[in-house]
């Protein structure tokens, strides 16, 4: 059994240990409402926005917009939003294991040949891929600093300027969507080129009458552009919300964990104590024995 210096010891480092957990928990809770709100407010326009486009789409010849041309894919790129931080649980780590795994299964040959590019927000996607040499484009680090729209858009313009130039044929952002504190699901989503609309999703929209100004072309290919700078804004705000959801779940497990040690160091405690009482008196008892005997 430890002496009760060593006991003594842990008891007191897995103290603060508890209170730091606790203290992050609390921290990341605070933060995880202000970044739940932002999804939530933006969440909605997202996805009227893209409804619309496919509306409007669905009914136009292809070609109308550069982002939305489907050519034959000889350079792949993958977004992977992580965060820069970690204490997060599985949370960085999973979204990295997604986006390995969507390269295994679609894009092997594409990392083999050099035709495979990255894109990470986030600085622990950035260190994990920089390490393994893959094609790391930009570094995006700074994002979470002050995250808001003009940032991710200025990433997303690149993506798109490369995407015009041919530097990159595909585009696919692999994130966490956020639900709650305790559940995120990892999501892969298709940026570029932009996906068709599904024919049973538009077959409503041919029975609305709509009166367009300027001409349905003109608005279309505006709104385009603002659509993917949008989507991929909305990937990273749900991943920011993940990410603080899934600190603070791993912080509260923590804190609880902690607690269980504290009572299990405190028996341990508790049992060398009374030990050594027991042999401090026996140690009396027999010197008083001995004594009497002379």
């Amino acid at each position: 059994m430890a002496n009760l210096k060593e006991v003594r010891n842990r008891i007191s480092s897995v103290s603060s240990t508890q209170q730091i957990t606790k203290a992050m928990k609390m921290v990341s809770a605070a933060k995880l409402k202000r970044a739940t709100n932002a999804i939530i407010q933006l969440r909605p326009y997202a996805n009227k926005l893209k409804e619309i486009l496919a509306n409007l789409s669905a009914s136009l010849e292809e070609g109308v917009s550069i982002y939305t041309q489907e050519r034959e894919v000889r350079n792949v790129l993958i977004v992977v939003v992580t965060s820069n931080r970690g204490l997060a649980g599985a949370f960085n780590t999973n979204a990295i294991k997604t986006a390995n795994q969507l390269i295994a299964e679609k894009y092997s040959a594409f990392q083999k040949s050099g035709n495979l590019h990255i894109v990470a927000i986030g600085k622990k996607a950035q260190d994990y891929y920089e390490k393994r040499k893959y094609k790391v484009i930009g570094n995006n680090n700074e994002v979470y600093s002050n995250l808001n729209f003009e940032q991710v858009s200025e990433i997303t313009e690149a993506i798109m300027q490369g995407f015009v130039e041919g530097k990159y044929d595909k585009v696919e952002v692999v994130y966490n969507q956020f639900r709650n504190a305790a559940v995120q699901i990892l999501t892969t989503e298709q940026l570029l080129p932009v996906p068709k609309a599904d024919k049973k999703e538009t077959v409503s929209s041919h029975q609305t009458d709509y009166i367009l100004e300027p001409s349905q072309v003109q608005i279309v290919e505006e709104l385009i552009p603002k659509n993917i700078k949008i989507q991929l804004y909305k990937a990273v705000l749900d991943s920011h919300a993940s990410e603080h959801g899934a600190r603070m779940t791993a912080m509260d497990k923590a804190t609880d964990n902690a607690g269980d040690l504290l009572k299990k160091l405190r028996l341990a405690y508790n049992q060398a104590r009374q030990a050594a009482i027991t042999t401090e008196l026996s140690e009396i008892v027999s010197g008083a024995a001995a004594l009497s005997n002379g």
